[in-house]
């Protein structure tokens, strides 16, 4: 299975979550990384810009790509009940 093998911390400290488990690199530098990272001047996110971070949160978390991520959204849409939670609980019952 493909999967995310770039560096971890800089992802973590992206969303401002320890997403791969435990770091001391949100510890250590809790502001967002790259050249602009330290300035902590950022522009207001849209909505959109929220709900797609939540979303790679999730990607990220549960190592998945896209496709698989996209189809387990699909299978939780056909599912009676509250989508997000449904979602959820297919992520955790997903075996890895």
């Amino acid at each position: 299975m493909a999967r995310y093998t770039g560096p971890k911390t800089k992802v973590s400290r992206r969303y401002g979550v320890p997403l791969f488990g435990p770091s001391k690199a949100l510890e250590r530098k809790n502001y967002p990384p790259g050249m602009h990272g330290p300035r902590g001047a950022r522009r207001k996110q849209s909505d959109y810009a929220i709900a797609l971070g939540e979303k790679q949160k999730l990607r990220y978390q549960y190592g998945l790509l896209e496709r698989q991520f996209r189809r387990i959204f699909e299978k939780a849409l056909q599912k009676r009940g509250v989508t997000g939670e449904t979602l959820l609980q297919l992520l955790e019952t997903r075996t890895m």
